[in-house]
């Protein structure tokens, strides 16, 4: 008995010597960024989300549980563009982690492509305005794959000895998303030239990809909600034009949508704008296959 005891001290203590298993925490303030983690890194990071597909990423509390995450984390990835103006320079305040301040500690997305809308002189009576460019880069998967192989990099950056590991995710995730954005291209082609009327102009890189012209939004100005005058409006353009649909997103009110419907007979989209938006959009592939197929659809 005294022999098994010595032996089960001395196993316990082994185990309690070895070093424990090192992941890069990271925290992402959006889905579409801890889904493209999951694709580089797999079970090599800890990845803690800030948001939902079912929040307004404009608008979070720096509840005390986002902070705990916020203090552990080694690397930051966000869409940046000032998207998170609103709450993320809290959540840096009072973690105190001054490491996600800067690089190779933050990562900001929408820093590594070419925005659109950029303007010309940053007013907020124009409503919500982001003087960098529309931050809404998620909806293009041409630019998701330019902020894959910059993140990659990243990763490689602060976790060297996965290097190796990192890149042959990339290499992966790359081969499977150039098909996927072929397939989606082509599916797609009946959308080119169509026109939209949206809620919150949350898709002009949506847009660019595919061919589709926006003709009007719901709100009178980016943030502000919709007024009875302003849509009604909408009514004789939405008419008028033989509008494909009328976007929004799923965190967002339908009813303003709705309305506008009843009065023109074009059908609300409802699209998920982010991994989770919706049951089908459980990753970024199915996330792009449930939007094209939920426009074609209206196209019927």
């Amino acid at each position: 008995m005294k022999a098994a005891i010595t032996f089960a001290a001395v196993l316990l203590g082994a185990l309690l010597s070895l070093p424990a298993r090192a992941e890069l925490q990271v925290f992402a303030c959006e889905p579409e960024w801890g889904a493209l983690l999951d694709e580089l890194a797999g079970d090599k990071v800890h990845v803690d989300i800030a948001t939902s597909a079912l929040q307004d990423v404009h608008r979070v509390e720096a509840k005390p549980s986002l902070i705990a995450k916020f203090r552990r984390a080694d690397l930051l990835v966000c869409t940046g563009a000032e998207l998170e103006i609103g709450w993320l320079p809290q959540l840096l305040k009072q973690s105190g982690n001054s490491k996600l301040a800067s690089e190779p500690g933050a990562f900001m997305a929408a820093a590594q492509v070419v925005t659109l809308d950029k303007p010309t002189a940053v007013d907020r009576a124009n409503g919500d305005v982001h003087p960098d460019g529309n931050p809404h880069i998620q909806m293009d998967p041409r630019r998701i794959g330019v902020v894959a192989q910059r993140l990659s990099a990243r990763l490689a950056q602060l976790d060297p000895d996965n290097a190796a590991y990192y890149q042959q995710r990339l290499d992966d995730f790359t081969t499977r998303w150039v098909a996927a954005i072929k397939r989606w291209q082509d599916k797609a082609a009946p959308l080119r030239g169509r026109k939209v009327v949206v809620h919150h102009i949350s898709w002009v890189y949506l847009w660019d990809w595919l061919g589709i012209q926006q003709i009007g939004a719901l709100e009178p100005k980016p943030g502000v909600p919709p007024t009875s005058g302003h849509l009604a409006s909408l009514i004789s353009t939405t008419k008028d034009n033989d509008t494909l649909a009328i976007v929004h997103a799923a965190y967002i009110d339908s009813k303003p949508s709705e309305w506008l419907s009843k009065r023109t007979g074009v059908p609300v989209v409802t699209l998920p704008f982010t991994v989770g938006g919706d049951a089908q959009s459980h990753d970024l592939f199915s996330f792009f296959d449930s939007t094209i197929d939920k426009l074609l659809e209206a196209d019927k």
